[in-house]
């Protein structure tokens, strides 16, 4: 995919590759706080699933994703943190049926 064809997420992987390569956070630390964020901004399921798949190479677990909900429901209140609860769920709904398809279709 040339940066020429699609712009917008070029830049964006190019943000998120400098973030990353910045920050002093170690995987699962990264995720948490973007976690976090993602719950902040009220974003959309498909950013939740984005950062669910780089998660999978992390030992980031749902208990995590739960008690980062949990330290964060003071701050942003009930309807924020119930909203991201269900992004979560959505995205992860998304993930298994990804992987399912996939596995479906490599074994088919």
């Amino acid at each position: 995919m040339a940066d020429e064809e699609h712009p917008l997420l070029a830049t964006i992987l190019d943000m998120t590759a400098a973030s990353v390569e910045r920050a002093d956070l170690d995987d699962r630390e990264l995720l948490m706080v973007r976690l976090a964020a993602l719950a902040a901004v009220d974003a959309p399921v498909s950013s939740y699933l984005l950062n669910i798949a780089a998660a999978v190479d992390t030992d980031l677990t749902l208990e995590d994703a739960r008690s980062v909900l949990i330290t964060i429901a003071p701050i942003l209140g009930a309807p924020k943190v119930i909203n991201a609860a269900a992004m979560i769920a959505e995205a992860l709904g998304l993930a298994v049926a990804i992987d399912a398809a996939i596995t479906e279709q490599a074994n088919g």
